[in-house]
């Protein structure tokens, strides 16, 4: 073939396939990439801004701009100042307010809800917001969830600049992220780094409802960043910056922090009822390990054990048992606690879970409506806690087999605090309720409903399961 047939034969092929592309571009339609994130159940309530969780728009691999980003983000990060009254002397002669702490926060909305952790606010009597434009403002504390690190203040003002909150299940390891605080009321601090991993649990937080399932990330964050704001490349908050793993007191290459949809869910309960309401499964969980995946027959290193049943508790009466392994709820795999906790977290009591297991070796799935600690599945307010509390008792609703094992509806007194109302009863713990001035009680929101009408004197009357005969005890309740 001479060189001119060579050079006719490529000249013909590059026509070609230009040719071929111009026709695909006129004849196949523009699409967009969209990846999608299957959701949580949701409440049944009236939607707002703490409820929409949207799927993600936007590639976290695409070519991007932290610029942006960090641009969008920097007006709704504050400053918060924790004050507390100062006293000195035998005499306790008030003194000008110490600063008990310091730290960042995230304006969730323009009317002035703002999200920072709890240990920022912590001990503190008055908070002092400090935004990116040096306005000030004195906050209120709405409320507080140690078991998440969280709280809840309001500033107000009706137009606000604030922070988006994003879909953080979305997330993919290796994405970019930006950590951006407001320490020591430098205005805005912000540094890039990576997702290194989700649902971390670095055992810092205390109680036995803390809920645990950072995502790990390598984005700078020093002291004074507590409460700032993790958002991705979009500009969408992800996370509330909590913790850092350090032995020199400095950052050293681990930041973690809340993911977003389970701060929505804090947030909408500390708004909603002024504390969390904990959608209980009712079982003593642990991770999957070799021995226990080889001992039960398991594929693969990976799901939850469960040790224990809480008697007439969701788990209970929907059939599971010591023994099974919990592989996935709601349709979204479940490899370890920390995981099972996050989607836990984000439910109340009342809400419906699907969920799959396997007992020796077979598949299984079962449907379980989540209970509160009360064994009810009632939401409570923290107006109502508080009344439990001032008149010194704890109560739960009867189990099925008390129910059934004495033929009687009512509550049950679990706990009685020193130097109550309710201790100068001489009432004894397992006193079982049955009225409320003469009002008859079947559960806990009877009982609820009876105490907070009743003014004055108040004749509990009820029952002991190994005693006979009716009791009554009598309190004035203020």
């Amino acid at each position: 073939m001479t060189t001119r047939q060579i050079l006719i034969t490529v000249l013909s092929s590059l026509l070609s396939a230009v040719a071929a592309v111009f026709l695909y571009q006129q004849l196949v339609p523009a699409q967009q990439i969209i990846v999608r994130d299957t959701t949580e159940a949701r409440y049944a309530s009236q939607q707002d801004w703490l409820d929409e969780i949207r799927p993600r728009t936007f590639l976290s691999s695409s070519p991007t701009s932290f610029s942006d980003a960090a641009e969008a983000v920097t007006p709704g990060v504050v400053f918060i100042r924790a004050y507390q009254a100062g006293n000195t002397g035998f005499l306790r002669r008030s003194r000008p307010e110490i600063t008990t702490s310091t730290g960042s926060g995230v304006i969730i909305s323009e009317t002035g809800y703002i999200v920072t952790n709890n240990h920022v606010i912590e001990g503190g009597q008055r908070f002092e917001v400090i935004l990116s434009d040096k306005r000030e403002y004195v906050a209120e504390l709405v409320g507080t969830d140690p078991s998440t690190d969280l709280a809840l203040l309001k500033i107000e003002d009706d137009e606000l600049p604030n922070v988006e909150l994003g879909n953080s299940d979305s997330l993919r390891i290796g994405e970019w992220v930006l950590a951006v605080g407001n320490p020591f009321n430098l205005e805005s601090t912000v540094t890039a780094g990576i997702v290194s991993a989700k649902g971390r649990n670095i055992d810092i937080l205390d109680g036995q409802d803390r809920i645990e399932s950072f995502i790990q990330t390598d984005a700078v964050v020093n002291p004074g960043n507590s409460g700032g704001a993790l958002v991705n490349t979009n500009g969408e908050l992800v996370g509330i910056n909590t913790a850092i793993i350090t032995r020199s007191g400095g950052y050293e290459g681990y930041s973690f922090a809340v993911p977003a949809n389970l701060v929505r869910k804090i947030v909408k309960d500390l708004r909603d009822y002024g504390q969390v309401q904990r959608g209980l499964l009712g079982a003593y969980i642990t991770d999957v390990t070799a021995s226990i995946a080889e001992e039960k027959g398991l594929e693969e290193v990976a799901g939850v054990l469960i040790t224990r049943i809480t008697e007439d508790s969701g788990a209970d009466n929907a059939g599971l048992a010591e023994g099974d392994v919990i592989t996935a709820i709601n349709d979204k795999e479940v490899r370890t606690v920390p995981a099972l906790q996050e989607i836990l977290g984000q439910l109340r009591p009342g809400d419906q879970v699907s969920l799959n297991y396997t007992r020796a070796g077979v598949d299984k799935e079962a449907k379980i409506v989540l209970k509160n600690k009360h064994n009810s599945t009632s939401h409570l307010a923290l107006e109502e806690e508080q009344m439990l509390h001032q008149l010194g008792f704890e109560l739960r609703n009867l189990s099925r087999e008390e129910r059934k094992r004495m033929d009687q509806s009512g509550v049950k007194v679990m706990s009685i605090f020193r130097g109550s109302e309710i201790e100068s009863t001489n009432m004894e713990p397992g006193f079982i309720i049955t009225s409320i001035n003469d009002r008859s009680v079947r559960d806990m929101d009877d009982a609820l409903r009876h105490l907070k009408r009743s003014e004055g004197q108040t004749i509990l009357r009820g029952v002991y399961e190994n005693y006979e005969g009716e009791y009554f005890y009598s309190f004035n309740k203020p």
